[in-house]
């Protein structure tokens, strides 16, 4: 069991608990955050970008919770029924003992439903407890009303683009908008909430005990089938699994589709204005998580991917920024207008609010090259690509050639204008070197003399112009001084051998300016304006990077020790954010399935060198 590091009160003093006080569940199409007091306090029904039903981790009085938990004072534990997704929050107190056992049903049965059922198992472990429950939903983020109707021990909320059916073992009081219960359980007693979308009618099976027993052991047994496929075998397994069940929760089972966080404006730097909307497909986020995915030998979530590609992906029309968009909507839309919430607080009083993402309309040339690479391993390490999807690659790497010599927003989607980010042109150059791969490897036709020319042009203009003398390193942006992690990608990529003197100056140039006891900055935003106010913490994905670059190295020792530390910075339950804070405190949106890709390949790839 991974315990929670300290005892907890059962309400953040502020009305807000941090961030990393939560675990995840979901069905493969959305989930929610439950809180270590036992709150569940995101949850969007149904889809991962559908408007909120709980919020209140956005904002504590409007957003909406159902809260679960003892009425007493109370310590609090979390953790993983080992090998699934599902969640169990122990409450420890002077007269007993009890637990909440959350999840969303998964399996053969549940998969295809379109119940979309969050159900909340509730046990007295030892002694006698006294709990509470109050489902407070607020629909569309807060900003649509709803009634309430009560049918003996099922609690109906009508909105007008939603319903929701409350199914309790408990008797239900309510009101115009919530209802609750107060119950006391005596040892080996349960209680059972389930929460289920309808439309008209109420659906055909209430959730009793019988029934929330039945989903349950369907559901571990989904979970334990699923991860008993991992490869690894590494000495960091319990860590990789969980980052794999997390990458799973975040995929989307109708269409393959793989969003980059499930949540949207949870802020980088409490206080600031860098708060985004996550709930998306990043190309670029979901093609590294094929690679993870591949490595530990998923090949069925990495198909699913190739196919929300070939459907979405047509490489003919291109637009503004080519044949590619930055992301995509979990349905393959690419219509995802940037507007404020300015009725929600934000958590922690850290406005604004934001859905949709107008980074949609940015030109990031890397994309094409986190595409190609994935499309590489996929045919490499899966199965072979199909002569449709050869043609399709053929014409990116074509626009590739013509266009890689721009400037453009780069992979941390500044704010502050385009410039030829020296990251953008290493992923034009793994683009085309990865499709010269497989036409080789295969015997596949391709303009391979034009495809080289330009592969070639790319590496020399990178080590010509993106190279600086003054800091000897590689930077940021061609002819500038600004130091990127970005850059350690580079050996990654196999642009340059791990060990090349270039490579292992720029290195320590890194390791100098951008990390902080393992932990790895992006750059810094007073050297290179981003367009945006404030600062923000250490990026976790550039951390693993670090690790991996160091290993590559050969600095084994400094690697382990680093990726050791980043491991302390996960919280109770193994999760990662986006980004870390000065106080080792998670920051972003939650869970991040960058970090845990890259936290998937650095154990990978240290594992192995340590033998």
């Amino acid at each position: 069991m991974t315990e929670s590091p300290k005892d907890r009160p059962l309400n953040g003093a502020s009305g807000y608990l941090p961030i990393a006080e939560h675990g995840l569940i979901g069905d493969l199409r959305s989930v929610a955050l439950v809180g270590t007091n036992g709150t569940i306090d995101w949850y969007c029904a149904g889809a991962f970008d559908a408007p909120s039903v709980f919020a209140s981790i956005l904002d504590a009085d409007r957003g909406g919770s159902f809260e679960l938990g003892a009425t007493v004072a109370a310590r609090t534990k979390q953790f993983y029924f080992p090998d699934t997704n599902v969640l169990i929050t122990r409450f420890f107190t002077e007269d007993g003992l009890g637990e909440v056992q959350d999840f969303m049903p998964v399996g053969a049965e549940s998969v295809e439903t379109e119940r979309h059922r969050l159900i909340r198992r509730v046990l007295c472990v030892r002694g006698s407890l006294p709990f509470r429950v109050r489902v407070a939903p607020r629909f569309d983020y807060g900003s649509q009303p709803h009634t309430v109707r009560l049918l003996g021990n099922v609690a109906v909320f009508d909105s007008a683009d939603l319903s929701l059916a409350l199914t309790s073992t408990m008797p239900l009081e309510g009101d115009e908008r919530d209802v609750w219960a107060d119950f006391k359980l005596a040892e080996g007693e349960t209680a059972v909430f389930s929460l289920d979308q309808i439309n008209d009618e109420l659906p055909p099976r209430m959730c009793a005990r019988r029934e929330a027993e039945k989903q349950f052991n369907t559901t571990v047994t989904y979970w334990r089938r699923w991860i008993s496929a991992s490869r690894y075998r590494g000495r960091w397994r319990e860590m990789v699994h969980r980052s794999a069940l997390t990458l799973k929760l975040l995929t989307y089972a109708p269409t393959g589709a793989i969003v980059a966080a499930p949540t949207t404006s949870l802020p980088e730097r409490i206080g600031g204005e860098r708060n985004w909307d996550y709930r998306y497909v990043w190309v670029r986020d979901a093609a590294f998580c094929v690679y993870a995915l591949l490595r530990l030998g998923f090949a069925g979530e990495a198909e699913a991917f190739m196919k929300f590609v070939t459907r979405h992906i047509t490489p003919g029309n291109s637009g503004a920024t080519g044949p590619l968009h930055v992301m995509y909507g979990i349905d393959g839309r690419t219509d995802l207008p940037e507007r404020r919430l300015d009725h929600l607080e934000g958590h922690q009083g850290s406005a604004p609010v934001r859905i949709g993402n107008a980074a949609v309309d940015q030109l990031q040339l890397d994309i094409y090259g986190a595409l190609i690479d994935s499309i590489y391993l996929y045919d490499k390490w899966a199965q072979p690509i199909s002569s449709a999807e050869w043609d399709d690659v053929c014409a990116l790497v074509d626009w590739v050639c013509d266009h890689w010599n721009q400037p453009d927003e780069g992979v941390w989607e500044t704010r502050g204008g385009r410039k030829n980010f020296l990251y953008s042109r290493l992923m034009c150059w793994v683009a085309i070197e990865r499709g010269i791969r497989m036409a080789r490897h295969r015997g596949l036709p391709a303009d391979l003399l034009r495809w080289q020319q330009c592969r070639d042009t790319i590496y020399r203009r990178i080590m010509r112009r993106g190279w600086c003398e003054a800091r000897q390193a590689f930077v940021q942006h061609e002819d500038g001084e600004v130091l990127d992690a970005a850059v350690l990608m580079m050996p990654l990529a196999k642009f340059i051998a791990p060990t090349d003197p270039k490579w292992l100056s720029t290195l320590d140039a890194l390791t100098q300016d951008l990390v902080s006891d393992s932990l790895v900055y992006r750059y810094d935003p007073q050297a290179s304006p981003d367009g945006l106010r404030g600062d923000e913490g250490t990026f976790s994905i550039c951390s693993f990077w670090y690790v991996e670059a160091l290993a590559r190295a050969g600095r084994v020792d400094e690697a382990r020790l680093a990726f050791e530390k980043m491991l302390t910075y996960a919280n109770h339950l193994g999760l990662y954010a986006e980004e870390i804070g000065h106080t080792g405190e998670q920051q972003g949106n939650f869970p991040q399935a960058f970090t845990h890709l890259a936290l998937i390949s650095a154990a990978f790839n240290l594992d192995r060198a340590l033998g």
